[in-house]
């Protein structure tokens, strides 16, 4: 490891540990779920935040119309009145020709609804530190590594340190629902020679992911009454049909998988996650909507993991002797994750693992997740991204979500010390 220079040792030292757990203390408690009016007051909060770093800030409404008629619009899953998009740039100090920020952060601030809340041990708005973990819906997905991207700036903004090159952070909604922020972010001109996301990563710098389609199904039965049910078809029998091929179709993907996904078992899985049938106890449903995901494999167009699908459940749908007559629908909706990788020999990932281990980060191994990000639209824009943050993965989207404060820390160092080479300092 290189030792660190004075300005490195500055910023490092500058970094202030408190500061950076208030800011995802109030983070966590903006109940900002996806489609909700909390999805704009966060983004307020961060502009505020961004400001007195005295950061040039673009504050935005996005143009929700032209979201839903683009031809490269990634989707959305839910209904919006509004959406805010944010970049905060910390200026260089270098020739006109330096304008371009030489490193990029993004950090979604949409989290997914909280579920059922006896599950949770509190108030899943209340964050809550316990067992050196801050615990709270979107601790872990992903307002600790945002927090983590945030403290990185304000340690070059408290240290005094001149960059040579600027520093922005992109703060953007809608990722769980497709990526609507980051699309319209990119849209807008706001690009980088290279972008960190520091979502959730355990440890590792994840320089790949699945995509992730979202489907829905249709299928229709007879209906009668259930005193007498062999004189209709089920719908939901039906669906069992289709589903014991879906788990063979989603098995058959799995093959070949990419090194960097070793120990994951479905790097490309398949999952129903909503059934909706049936409306009266007594009568046979004779129709059945069923919405999932659907797992993109690296490199794969999207296109053709579409096609694959829709192909599977035509097949068994016309093996089937009431299915051939009544074939089971297949639309397409909300998100729309194609998959997307750090281009092969791009110096951000040594760059990335080193300043990890330099801070005492450990190793920081390359790996690739199961799921669809906002990776894949930096990289699409000609962005070389990669992912690394604080918190394990399992633990989002669920009731006992929370975030190692030692790892958010951790980020913050690694990015700050990142930010300082890759910017440079006049």
């Amino acid at each position: 490891m290189p030792e660190l220079t004075s300005e490195e040792s500055a910023v490092l030292t500058a970094l202030d540990d408190a500061w950076a757990v208030d800011r995802l203390r109030d983070l966590v408690t903006v109940p900002s779920v996806g489609g909700t009016a909390a999805e704009s007051d966060v983004q307020l909060l961060m502009s505020g935040w961004l400001r007195e770093l005295d950061a040039d800030v673009d504050h935005w409404s996005i143009d929700l119309a032209a979201a839903a008629t683009a031809d490269d619009a990634p989707g959305q899953e839910v209904l919006r009145e509004e959406a805010w998009g944010l970049v905060g740039t910390l200026p260089g100090s270098g020739d006109e020709q330096d304008t371009a920020p030489a490193l990029v952060f993004c950090g979604h601030v949409d989290v997914v609804p909280a579920g059922e809340l006896a599950l949770w041990p509190g108030d899943p708005y209340t964050p809550r530190v316990s067992g050196g973990a801050l615990h709270g819906r979107g601790a872990c997905d992903m307002k600790g590594g945002l927090a983590a991207a945030l403290a990185a700036m304000h340690a070059v903004h408290r240290s005094g340190v001149r960059l040579r090159r600027p520093l922005a952070l992109h703060s953007v909604v809608g990722e769980e629902d497709g990526g609507l922020g980051a699309w319209a972010t990119l849209a807008r001109g706001h690009l980088g020679d290279a972008c960190v996301i520091p979502e959730p990563t355990a440890g590792a710098v994840v320089t790949a992911n699945a995509g992730a389609l979202t489907f829905r199904l249709e299928v229709t039965g007879r209906a009668a009454h259930g005193a007498t049910r062999e004189a209709g078809v089920s719908a939901v029998e039906l669906f069992l049909h289709l589903y014991q091929s879906l788990v063979q179709f989603e098995s058959s993907r799995q093959g070949d998988t990419d090194e960097r996904f070793r120990g994951i078992h479905h790097p490309y899985g398949l999952s129903i996650g909503r059934v909706q049938s049936g409306e009266w106890a007594s009568t046979v449903p004779d129709r059945l909507v069923a919405d999932g995901r659907y797992g993109v494999r690296l490199g794969e167009p999207v296109e053709s993991a579409r096609a694959a699908f829709e192909t599977c459940v035509a097949r068994v749908s016309a093996a089937h002797p009431w299915l051939a007559e009544h074939p089971v629908r297949v639309d397409w909706i909300g998100g729309s994750f194609a998959s997307g990788e750090l281009p092969q020999l791009s110096p951000l990932l040594p760059a990335v693992q080193g300043a990890v281990t330099q801070v005492g980060g450990g190793a920081a191994p390359e790996r690739a997740a199961p799921y669809g990000s906002d990776l894949r639209l930096y990289t699409a824009a000609g962005v070389p991204t990669l992912q690394f943050g604080p918190g394990d993965v399992t633990l989002a989207h669920a009731p006992r979500e929370s975030v190692p404060v030692d790892d958010v820390l951790t980020t913050a160092r690694a990015l700050a010390l990142l930010a300082v080479r890759s910017c440079g300092v006049r």
